[in-house]
């Protein structure tokens, strides 16, 4: 991609974080391999909603903040989650309702499926999805503490009173509801803020170093010291997923050699599908061919299925979805809008247009490093 807003290193990033949600459920769907599958799914759902935070901060946080800005970042969120969301949870349901094929994370009932129709389900992977729409929901206040710090101290004030009080009670685990997440998306949001004034700094490789070694010990401190630290959720959890998502923003040497490799990237364009449907694929997988073939092949089949699938389903629902949905309403949009605003309007856009290219070439040697975002909606997740 040439755009001034993407940075390669976080696709990579998202495809790690999603490869590790579905190695944390390979001993779910092959219970043969469970006691020997060290698992990192809650590290990698955490990376998630810090870099979510990040993406939403940076991509949103100097723009102007008005009910029409407002209304399209909340139409492209939605059209970024729901389409491709809801098709998994009718998969899901579906499954669940064959009988005696007993799949591993079923929705059960009428109203276990409506929960999740309403984003309010729990059941497998789905968990992670209501506190992101939450986060999405609540970002605009978020929006307008960093476009106007000032005017609304006393907001921001409130968000660090949310934080310490998450870190007393020691942020509960995984569960639908934001506020014990909200610390990962509020770090990861700092963190985006900053990284526009980090422009003059040119990381080393020593820095590439240092984050490929946070990264790994991010991933592993609990299975190599479960003594120093046995729960994960927590407020350290999130200043570390915060900083590394940072680091990996500024594209250091040797990192970014690694985490913008081609087929690291590729599995953070599809993470969102992957995430969304791997244990579905897989299961369905075992069941059929278990028993044509020993389980470490079955397993190997299985992933390259479930990315063949997660690639299949993010090429023919996840984009087009999110491309028919915000082509909707922006000719929606031109249709309401009067003259008076279409005028406001294209003035915002020009000023956007000008801040963007006074801001590329202030950092023209980050540029050609490549050390950009993207804003297409796949950031994340979520895992």
């Amino acid at each position: 991609m040439n755009r001034p807003d993407y940075i390669p290193s976080l696709d990579g990033l998202r495809g790690i974080a999603a490869l590790l949600v579905v190695q944390a459920h390979v001993g779910l769907i092959f219970p043969g391999t469970s006691a020997h599958v060290t698992t990192m799914g809650s590290e990698a759902v955490g990376l998630f909603f810090a870099l979510s935070g990040f993406l939403m901060a940076h991509l949103y946080g100097l723009r102007p903040v008005t009910r029409e800005s407002v209304l399209d970042f909340l139409v492209s969120r939605f059209a970024r989650i729901y389409p491709v969301y809801l098709t998994a949870v009718l998969l899901v349901a579906m499954l669940s309702g064959i009988a005696n094929l007993d799949f591993v994370q079923p929705i059960t009932g009428a109203t276990d499926f409506v929960r999740h129709v309403l984003l309010l389900g729990s059941s497998g992977v789905f968990w992670s999805i209501p506190p992101e729409i939450q986060f999405y929901l609540l970002f605009p206040i978020l929006w307008l503490c960093l476009a106007r710090p000032q005017r609304y101290s006393g907001v921001i004030v409130g968000f660090a009173v949310i934080v310490v009080v998450d870190g007393l009670l020691e942020l509960p685990g995984p569960g639908i509801l934001l506020v014990s997440k909200l610390p990962y998306f509020l770090f990861g949001a700092l963190a985006g803020r900053m990284h526009s004034y980090w422009d003059r700094w040119t990381p080393s490789a020593l820095t590439g170093i240092l984050t490929l070694f946070l990264l790994a010990v991010f991933f592993t401190y609990r299975n190599l010291a479960p003594g120093f630290s046995p729960e994960f959720w927590s407020l350290q959890s999130a200043v570390a997923a915060a900083v590394i998502v940072a680091l990996v923003a500024r594209q250091p040497p040797i990192a970014a050699n690694v985490l913008a490799a081609a087929p690291v990237r590729f599995l953070g364009t599809i993470s969102f599908s992957l995430y969304l449907f791997h244990v579905p694929i897989m299961f369905l997988v075992h069941r059929t061919f278990a028993t044509l073939m020993s389980e470490p092949a079955l397993i190997a089949v299985a992933l390259f299925v479930a990315v063949g699938g997660a690639w299949f389903l993010h090429e023919t629902i996840e984009v087009p979805s999110r491309r028919l949905l915000v082509g909707l309403w922006q000719r929606h949009r031109k249709r309401v809008e009067t003259p008076a605003e279409q005028i406001e309007r294209a003035i915002l856009d020009l000023q956007e247009t000008e801040k963007r290219l006074l801001s590329g070439a202030a950092s023209a040697p980050a540029v050609a490093d490549g050390a950009v975002i993207q804003d297409d909606g796949d950031e994340k997740r979520r895992a």
